[in-house]
C-alpha cells in the first residue's frame, strides 16, 4: 500500500471508529502524524485527498476539521464527475435514473404529506395547457426533486439530483421535437400525483417507470 493511502485509510478509520466525529477538528498535524505512526508529508497528502472528497474540511488559519458527513456533502464529488459526461452517455444516465427514481416514488406514496401533494398540484397548475419546453422541463426536474425529498432517504436523492443535470438536455430537445411529448409529459405528471394522492406506491411507481421510459426510448430511436 502507498504511504498515502496508509494514511488515508489510518484517518478514514478514526471516523469511522469514532475517534473522530462530524465536526470535530483534527489534532495538530505533527501530534496527528506521531499518533498515527505517519510522516508528515504523507498525512498532508492524505488531508487533501480527503477534503477533495468533503470528508475533511481544511480551514485556513483555524485547523482541518471533519465534515458534517451528510449524503449531500459526500455526493458532491459524484456531481463534479457527472458534470465530464459525454453526450453518448446521457442513455445510461436515464437508465440508472430508471432504475431508482420509480422506488423512490412509491417510498413517497407511503410518506407524503396533504402539504406535500398540494405544493405538487399547485406546480402542475401553474405550467397551464401549453407551457414550452424549457419552462415544463424545469418544472418537471422540481416536481421529481420534491417527490423524492418526500421518500426520506437523502442518499437516495443525492444520488438522483447527480443524474438531473445529463439529461436536461435531453428532456428538452424531446419536447421541442417529438409530437406530443409535451401533453404526455403533462399527462404522465398527473397520473404520478393521482397515484401519490392515493398513497398508492405500486401504481405510483408503475407511472414514475413510464414516465422515464418515454424518455429513455425516444432517445434511443434518435439517429
Amino acid at each position: 500500500m502507498a504511504v498515502t493511502d496508509e494514511a488515508i485509510e489510518k484517518i478514514k478509520a478514526m471516523i469511522t471508529s469514532g475517534a473522530l466525529r462530524a465536526g470535530d477538528r483534527l489534532p495538530k498535524e505533527a501530534d496527528l502524524a506521531a499518533d498515527l505512526g505517519l510522516s508528515r508529508n504523507s498525512l498532508r497528502e492524505a488531508v487533501r485527498a480527503l477534503s477533495l472528497v468533503n470528508i475533511l474540511d481544511v480551514r485556513r488559519g483555524d485547523g482541518t476539521y471533519v465534515t458534517s458527513l451528510e449524503p449531500p456533502i459526500l455526493l458532491e464529488a459524484l456531481n463534479f464527475i457527472v458534470d465530464f459526461h459525454r453526450d453518448d452517455r446521457v442513455l445510461e444516465f436515464l437508465q440508472v435514473r430508471r432504475i431508482l427514481e420509480p422506488a423512490a416514488t412509491a417510498m413517497a406514496a407511503e410518506r407524503i404529506t396533504a402539504a406535500d401533494l398540494e405544493g405538487l398540484r399547485e406546480l402542475l397548475d401553474s405550467l397551464g395547457p401549453n407551457p414550452n419546453p424549457e419552462d415544463l422541463v424545469a418544472k418537471d426536474i422540481e416536481f421529481h426533486q420534491r417527490i423524492v425529498a418526500c421518500a426520506g432517504n437523502s442518499v437516495l436523492s443525492s444520488l438522483l439530483e447527480s443524474m438531473t443535470g445529463p439529461t436536461t438536455r435531453a428532456r428538452v430537445w424531446r419536447g421541442i421535437s417529438q409530437t406530443g411529448a409535451v401533453a404526455r409529459t403533462l399527462a404522465e405528471h398527473r397520473a404520478i400525483l393521482d397515484a401519490l394522492t392515493a398513497g398508492d406506491p405500486e401504481v405510483a411507481r408503475a407511472w414514475a417507470t413510464v414516465h422515464i421510459a418515454g424518455v429513455e426510448q425516444w432517445l434511443a430511436s434518435v439517429p
